[in-house]
């Protein structure tokens, strides 16, 4: 398994594949592996992502119009594979892969070298047959913990999590926010004692001063519509704009076991 976190806080990357192009896409990723990202969230576009604020919503819209789906995502992490030992995450609603089929869709990411999934509409305790599927094939299903869960589903998530948990550091939709949510803190205290995986943090995280603040209590941080964002704004020069960012943030982060 390549999910592992070399900095502190690692920093885990999600872009929505396809936006606006698949090879772009790649380069992106790429880009990001080489400024600093443990892992890649690869995001499957999908036509009623309600989990997502406009940023992602749009890039999705745009994604969909180029034609991408599951099995191109797929393809896309196999390429990327071919390149780089950083953790691949396919990270979709759950629509996608049922209409794939679950177990061809765990032996296919098996076989594309992908890591694992998140899948964020799937509560833990309704992925019976999902986590039967990802075992068999040797893949990290990652859960999604929130600041209104109970601790008998922090406890299930802590369990049947592989690779890292993520928790979300607010409830609501995805999108940049000016302040880390003071729940963040505490779920992430609440998660400690249900699990020894590290635990990143994501929903809202766009700034080094947010990336650094996350560091002081959580393993790593999740960005993602901030770099949706300056996908969007830098048509032609998409991988530069990520890679300019993310390097500024991997450059606040520690060696690994160390706190800022």
């Amino acid at each position: 398994m390549a999910i592992r976190f070399r900095k502190h806080p690692g920093l885990v990357a999600y872009l929505t594949c396809g936006d606006p192009d698949l090879d772009t896409s790649r380069e992106v990723a790429l880009a990001a592996i080489h400024a600093g990202a443990d892992v890649i969230e690869l995001g499957v576009p999908f036509s009623d992502p309600v989990a997502d604020g406009p940023v992602i919503q749009r890039a999705s819209e745009r994604a969909l119009k180029q034609g991408t789906n599951l099995s191109s995502v797929l393809a896309m992490a196999a390429q990327l594979r071919e390149q780089s030992n950083a953790g691949l995450i396919i990270f979709s609603y759950l629509n996608p892969v049922l209409q794939f089929g679950l177990e061809r869709f765990c032996a296919a990411a098996a076989k594309a070298g992908v890591d694992g999934a998140l899948l964020t509409d799937l509560p833990v305790e309704e992925a019976d047959e999902y986590l039967t599927g990802m075992k068999a094939h040797k893949l990290a299903p990652v859960f999604l913990a929130a600041p209104t869960s109970t601790e008998q589903r922090l406890r299930a998530v802590g369990k049947h999590s592989r690779g890292f948990v993520y928790a979300i550091s607010r409830t609501g939709i995805t999108g940049t926010r000016e302040e880390l949510a003071g729940d963040a803190r505490s779920l992430v205290e609440r998660l400690r004692a249900h699990t020894k995986l590290p635990v990143a943090v994501g929903f809202g995280i766009s700034t080094s001063g947010q990336f650094a603040q996350v560091g002081t209590f959580a393993d790593a941080a999740v960005i993602g519509s901030a770099l949706v964002q300056r996908i969007e704004q830098n048509p032609g020069h998409e991988a530069a704009a990520v890679s300019e960012f993310l390097s500024s943030l991997a450059g606040t982060a520690l060696p690994a076991g160390t706190r800022g």
